[in-house]
């Protein structure tokens, strides 16, 4: 299956989802995040503020901010992507393909050891994902391989085979609930 047609299919099956189920899913994998190595260790949180059926992120990001970790999101700036930080998650607004952003330029997160939380739409157990085909992720750890990262997904995004550019770059851990 081609990327484009796998990305149609899991968005269908991500429109599916009641609310209940998307808040319960989400309160899972939060708990299985916040109990990895991976957070533990992490001074600084590289997030992002999820859309439409994605998992959420804001109870994540909260816990973290209330926990004493630095808290940055990403804010997309023609091609590049750069993490701001973020002290009040309330100063988001939409911005590229209308995902949420910082409102204001905050410092820009400079911490190479921050964990990345991965947005996708499909992953398979080796960590190649499927993201939603802006590039900006792959892009960015190119630049700072050195980052952890972590995806969050639903059971129906975990995929077989996915197909794989040379360009793409796979997530240290997947989480499902």
């Amino acid at each position: 299956m081609d990327k484009k047609q796998l990305r149609k299919e899991i968005r269908e099956k991500k429109r599916a989802m009641t609310p209940e189920e998307i808040r319960e899913k989400s309160r899972i994998l939060m708990e299985k995040l916040i109990n990895t190595e991976q957070y533990r260790k992490a001074h600084t949180l590289y997030g992002y503020l999820s859309y439409n059926q994605e998992v959420q992120t804001l109870p994540i990001l909260a816990k973290a901010l209330a926990e004493g970790k630095r808290v940055a999101v990403p804010k997309v700036y023609g091609e590049e992507m750069r993490f701001l930080y973020l002290e009040d998650l309330s100063q988001v607004a939409p911005g590229y393909g209308g995902i949420p952003e910082p409102v204001a330029d905050s410092p820009v997160a400079e911490d190479p050891h921050a964990l990345v939380l991965m947005p996708g739409l499909a992953f398979d157990r080796e960590g190649h994902r499927i993201g939603y085909g802006g590039g900006f992720y792959d892009r960015f750890l190119a630049k700072e391989p050195e980052h952890p990262t972590v995806a969050l997904c639903y059971e129906f995004q975990m995929v077989e085979n996915l197909p794989v550019e040379e360009f793409d770059v796979p997530v240290d851990l997947v989480l499902c609930p």
